[in-house]
């Protein structure tokens, strides 16, 4: 259901734009992450016009969510990357309305395959 794309290795201060391209119509989509030992936490969510968009505080003003409906395709910029943005990156979509839970996994029932993101200091 969901394709993600873009990882990679960068060094500190670097960008990558990472993708997420949808087989079908998607509500709410979100972007998590997941270093080695941790759980999964949100990072990004965007509502299905792109009118509303949510970020986790450590990204603010360094990570910026978009999505095109027509390409049924969500993105994620980060630039100014840091060394603790390493983990596997997981976008996520929901089939149904509304925003409630944007933040959670439980809030999602699409979930794609992981995207490595490596930064070096």
């Amino acid at each position: 259901q969901l394709q993600a794309s873009g990882g990679g290795l960068v060094q500190a201060g670097g960008s990558l734009r990472l993708s997420c391209a949808a087989s079908g119509r998607t509500y709410t989509m979100g972007w998590f992450h997941q270093a080695p030992g941790k759980e999964r936490e949100f990072v990004a969510a965007i509502s299905w016009s792109g009118g509303s968009t949510y970020y986790t505080d450590s990204v603010k003003g360094r990570f910026t969510i978009s999505r095109d409906n027509a390409k049924n395709t969500v993105y994620l910029q980060m630039n100014s990357l840091k060394p603790e943005d390493t983990a596997v990156y997981y976008c996520a979509g929901r089939s149904y309305s509304g925003s409630s839970l944007y933040s959670m996994p439980s809030g999602y029932n699409y979930w794609g395959q992981g995207t490595q993101v490596t930064v070096s200091s």
